[in-house]
């Protein structure tokens, strides 16, 4: 199992944090060994993005990377709110987006 994490600034409950989502991400998903799972916190300094959020990318072999963002910081994310960002992912969903906005897609 590969995973990415960003390191600047992150102290423990936050590298914690990171790695509790991606399993959870790999078994929500049923992902391969080879699949690789980054989770980052994304925060914006302009006052009208609404702060921080979470962004997943899955990353499986011979397939384009997938996309899903939780609208909190990384250690708010709940397992229901990460399984309904990740519910267009799942194999057999239909209506899956094509970009972020709507929270999940191929990127």
């Amino acid at each position: 199992m590969r995973l990415f994490m960003r390191r600047r600034g992150e102290a423990g409950p936050a590298l914690d944090a990171s790695r509790t989502l991606a399993d959870l991400v790999r078994t929500t998903l049923s992902l391969e060994e080879e699949a690789t799972v980054s989770v980052s916190e994304i925060s914006c300094g302009d006052p009208a993005c609404g702060g921080a959020e979470t962004v997943v990318l899955v990353m499986r072999p011979g397939r384009r990377t997938e996309a899903a963002k939780v609208l909190m910081p990384m250690a708010q994310v709940t397992p229901e709110a990460l399984l309904a960002a990740l519910r267009p992912l799942m194999p057999g969903e239909a209506g899956v987006s094509t970009g972020l906005s709507e929270g999940a897609g191929r990127v």
